[in-house]
């Protein structure tokens, strides 16, 4: 059992409730290969490729907090991220926390679990287009520049060198969700929603299911600040881009650690219709948690790390792809090995981010 699942054996969930107060029915998930077993082996679907632009998702639910579990649908979540006025929602935090719980920072349970408090910087903390020095630029909201439904961040998750690897869920850290800029520059700053890790995670526990090591995910793509997703518009990124909200990531499984996306299909070349695969999953994923559906791109290889795909929860289903001409390589099934960019590499500006292998 990987270590990380293993917080919900050292943390009892009577345990977790007494320490913050909460008595909403918490629900931890089952055993990993349980979960996986138990979505069973849905029929091929064939993946709907077809150029949507980017809609409107849905608004907060009960006031933007999700009382039924603490850990998510997945069972994997290991943060409950916060505003600071949410804290009263959890009145044991003050207890254990103090007025602390009010302000930003990370918080672990002062038990032996890898359980997480997150309060948020609040958003009237940015002032113009920087925050604490570290460069944002501006939403498309400020800029009137969307529709209402792209409201701006309620806050952002502020991240020391030091607490970049902080686990945010079974398989994901904080710092696959930086943006790819300002590497010297500390803190840094990151928009991220618990709705996006859990459906990740629940696209990865179907993956299982159907035989797939989904033991090591890249994040190629995470939070995209305005300013950095803006030099690449027009070079595939779209002015209003999920990433900009902490809703999207652009993944590959790579469990053989080549840097590049696995030979999902079992074929023996790793190709676009690899993305199938996980197309299947993302389609089960949102016939079961509907409130969890959201954007799919499927997108052909640009570099070294081969087709990947964009998954989201924008609260609207969405799907398209990049519409280039598939490559196929053969598997590989060799140790990692460092992966440099390539000559051939299509992605240009700020896109070429996608040719610098494994990040």
């Amino acid at each position: 059992m990987p270590m990380l699942r293993r917080f919900r054996l050292h943390l009892s969930v009577p345990l977790l409730i007494a320490l913050i107060g909460f008595g909403a029915q918490v629900v931890t998930g089952t055993e990993p290969t349980a979960r996986a077993a138990s979505l069973g082996a849905a029929p091929r679907i064939t993946a709907e490729l077809v150029n949507v632009p980017v809609v409107e998702r849905r608004g907060d639910v009960a006031g933007g907090l999700s009382l039924d579990s603490l850990t998510g649908h997945s069972g994997d979540l290991l943060v409950r991220i916060l505003r600071a006025d949410e804290s009263s929602d959890y009145p044991g935090l003050q207890g254990l926390f103090g007025e602390e719980s009010r302000t930003p920072g990370i918080r672990p349970l002062p038990v032996d679990s890898a359980f997480r408090f997150i309060t948020l910087v609040p958003w009237t903390r940015k002032l113009g287009s920087h925050l604490n020095g570290y460069h944002l630029g501006y939403w498309p909201g400020e800029q009137r520049a969307v529709t209402s439904g792209y409201e701006n961040p309620e806050g952002f998750i502020e991240v020391t060198k030091e607490q970049a690897s902080t686990r945010v869920s079974t398989h994901f850290s904080l710092k696959d969700f930086l943006t790819h800029d300002q590497d010297a520059a500390w803190p840094k700053y990151v928009v991220l929603r618990e709705e996006l890790l859990d459906k990740l995670e629940l696209v990865l526990d179907a993956l299982e299911s159907f035989g797939v090591a989904t033991h090591h995910v890249v994040v190629l793509s995470g939070f995209r600040s305005p300013q950095y997703n803006g030099r690449g518009v027009g070079e595939g990124m779209a002015r209003s881009s999920r990433h900009q909200y902490g809703d999207a990531a652009d993944i590959i499984i790579d469990g053989n650690r080549d840097g590049r996306m696995d030979d999902l299909d079992g074929d023996g070349r790793v190709t676009f219709m690899d993305l199938q695969v996980l197309d299947r999953a993302v389609q089960l994923i949102e016939h079961r948690y509907p409130e969890l559906v959201g954007g799919l791109g499927l997108y052909h290889e640009m570099g070294p790390s081969g087709p990947f795909a964009h998954i989201d929860v924008r609260g609207t289903r969405a799907r398209w792809t990049n519409g280039g001409r598939p490559r196929a390589r053969a598997a590989s099934s060799t140790a990692a090995t460092a992966v440099r960019p390539s000559g051939s590499c299509s992605a240009e500006g700020v896109m070429a981010v996608l040719c610098q292998g494994v990040r």
